[in-house]
């Protein structure tokens, strides 16, 4: 049996959720938005990817987050993050969306303890109760108590008017997405329906809102999309993030994704979109099989990003490749402080290829896209070094 080949358990875990699935497709009368179909496959509670505890990250898992290669990136982040969550004052908030394994958490609060910018609560916003408890079980082994009291996990928006900062990596890409589809000069909406023992899609004249959000991207493009195109579309995109950032009185958002500016998104070569899915580290072509046991993504549109977020009332802080932030807020720094406490060259070579995994030309540096809002808090100076906004 190959690394890759599910196991019986899996398997049964995943014929579970497949018969939820199909229960939902016939109530539907035989057809469910694709968005519904990712929604269902990735945190359907107990059985969806996310949901349910076979471990996502790292090596043992589907895909490796950049938090998961170790401090540099949280500790990058925490440089950025710290003048906002000074000027919110005593009493400001960090709120992390999709805290993953809870490594992100760990290396950033022990750096803002550092930094003296510790605030007043740490909450992570995290649906998946199976990841909740093992972001609670990571950072209860590796804070100090006094810092780990101020961690609390939310299961929705912050429930008050609040201050601070909002961060979310590799959080947007798995948004369950609608599909659009042109022909004939109309716009289609993606469905899945039954096909035997599995799942096939199909195309139904899409609704009023996907429709217009569709012609909106038109707009700004060269020309209307060819026949054949497809691609994800978020018009959903602008209610998450306000919904997300709840009553945020002053503050500033980050978000760390895979994506590009809009006219790259939906470049004419690009015309079966971003849609895919990782199993074992492996691209999977068929998003639709194996469902529950491999993640289901697609890449950002930042352009979509920056209105949600301008719309928001938020201005648009900056925006520029996960390398360039990096290195702006401090990478060289970072990595040298550590190599002076490495305990040999062997911990100094892993270093050093953690700061290359994160910046590389034609990978994680150029591949993930940086992007920040700010509302009367600091945060233009963590993007003087290659700023991007004119592609958007």
């Amino acid at each position: 049996m190959s690394d890759s080949t599910p196991t019986s358990d899996a398997l049964d875990h995943s014929a579970r959720l497949q018969a939820l699935i199909r229960e939902q497709i016939a109530a539907a009368g035989g057809a469910i938005p694709f968005w519904r179909f990712m929604e269902l496959a990735l945190y359907a509670p107990g059985l969806g990817y996310y949901s349910a505890g076979a471990t996502k990250f790292g090596a043992a898992g589907d895909f490796v987050t950049a938090p998961e290669l170790g401090p540099l990136f949280a500790e990058c982040v925490a440089a950025a993050l710290a003048p906002a969550l000074r000027q919110c004052g005593p009493q400001a908030r960090f709120l992390e969306v999709g805290a993953g394994s809870g490594r992100f958490a760990g290396d950033a609060i022990a750096h803002l303890l550092e930094l003296d910018a510790m605030p007043a609560r740490y909450a992570i916003l995290e649906p998946s109760a199976d990841l909740r408890e093992r972001q609670h079980a990571h950072l209860s082994r590796a804070l100090p108590a006094a810092a780990f009291e101020r961690v609390e996990w939310l299961q929705g928006p912050m429930p008050d008017d609040w201050n601070g900062v909002l961060f979310a990596n590799e959080v947007l890409d798995a948004l369950p997405t609608p599909r659009f589809a042109m022909q004939r000069g109309q716009v289609f909406e993606e469905h899945v329906v039954l096909d035997g023992d599995g799942f096939a899609r199909i195309d139904r004249p899409a609704d009023a809102l996907l429709s217009a959000a569709v012609r909106h991207v038109e707009s700004q493009l060269d020309g209307p999309f060819a026949d054949g195109h497809r691609a994800e579309l978020l018009p959903q995109l602008p209610y998450w993030l306000q919904a997300v950032a709840g009553g945020m009185r002053s503050g500033a958002l980050l978000f760390v994704d895979y994506g590009y500016p809009r006219r790259e998104y939906y470049d004419p070569r690009r015309r079966d979109g971003t849609l895919r899915a990782f199993h074992r580290h492996r691209l999977v072509e068929d998003v639709l099989a194996r469902v529950g046991l491999q993640d289901i993504t697609a890449s950002v549109d930042f352009t979509a990003l920056a209105e949600a977020g301008t719309g928001a009332g938020f201005e648009l802080a900056g925006y520029c490749s996960q390398a360039s932030f990096l290195i702006g807020n401090g990478l060289e720094q970072r990595l040298a402080a550590h190599e002076a406490d490495a305990p040999d060259e062997a911990a100094r070579y892993a270093l050093r290829q953690q700061a290359k995994a994160l910046t590389v030309p034609g990978g994680m540096g150029e591949r993930f896209q940086v992007m920040g809002f700010a509302r009367d808090v600091p945060l233009d100076a963590a993007f003087l070094l290659g700023d991007l906004c004119f592609r958007l």
